[in-house]
């Protein structure tokens, strides 16, 4: 899913005495969990209502039925709560953007490169923004196709079959796609800290968003040159 937070810079990379730099604010991870465990609770009752054995093993038909359509409601009212984040809107402006290093990036991961210089990344890899925006999607046709499906009738035109197929077809997909992204999440313990802790070691983020780090070293730099020639001006 997203960003950053801290002192002067609008995206909050603070460094720290520990060597750490500060990578997620307490909104972007607020954001990260919930959207999490709604995504959860949303596959877990699926397979509840879709796969047989899981079915009878569970019961209770109605209450899944219930716990997957709010929980599948509710999942964009962590991503809305968090606009009002000013770190989360300008990690939402990252993900959105794609950069010549990201085309860079993506070239390296097909050729097999691993050294980091062969992989430059800003605050987001390419695979990232790449995951974001495709995830963002997809949800956004799961609910408009659960809606079909809860409302039937709500657009004549579209059989609730065709709903019905999408929705399941798009599930699985997605359920693929997640296991991939937290088999990666796993494989990176640093990267994990991060998201509980906001906070991630600075050889990590110069190993893996070397970008990120020269990019905000900048703007600290001109916020301060600025702040000096705002002073001098003054006297």
């Amino acid at each position: 899913m997203t960003s950053t937070a801290g002192s002067t810079a609008p995206t909050g990379m603070r460094p720290d005495p520990s060597g750490r730099v500060r990578r997620f604010s307490a909104a972007e991870r607020w954001v990260h969990r919930t959207t999490g465990y709604l995504m959860l609770v949303c596959l877990v009752t699926a397979a509840c209502l879709y796969l047989g054995p899981i079915a009878q093993l569970v019961g209770r038909r109605h209450l899944m039925v219930t716990l997957h359509e709010w929980s599948g409601i509710l999942l964009p009212a962590p991503f809305l709560l968090g606009l009002f984040s000013a770190a989360f809107r300008a990690d939402l402006r990252r993900l959105n953007r794609f950069a010549v290093y990201d085309r860079q990036w993506l070239r390296a991961v097909r050729r097999r490169r691993t050294s980091p210089e062969s992989r430059p990344a800003g605050k987001f890899n390419a695979g990232q923004k790449l995951y974001a925006g495709w995830i963002a999607g997809a949800v956004l046709v799961m609910m408009f196709t659960g809606l079909l499906m809860w409302f039937m009738g709500l657009l004549p035109f579209i059989s609730r079959t065709s709903a019905i197929f999408v929705h399941d077809l798009l599930a699985w997909a997605i359920t693929f796609v997640l296991i991939g992204h937290m088999r990666k999440a796993y494989e990176d313990p640093e990267a994990r800290l991060g998201l509980r802790t906001g906070f991630v070691s600075r050889s990590w983020a110069d190993r893996h968003h070397s970008r990120w780090l020269s990019e905000e070293r900048e703007g600290r730099e001109g916020r301060a040159g600025r702040g000096k020639a705002g002073r001098s001006g003054n006297v």
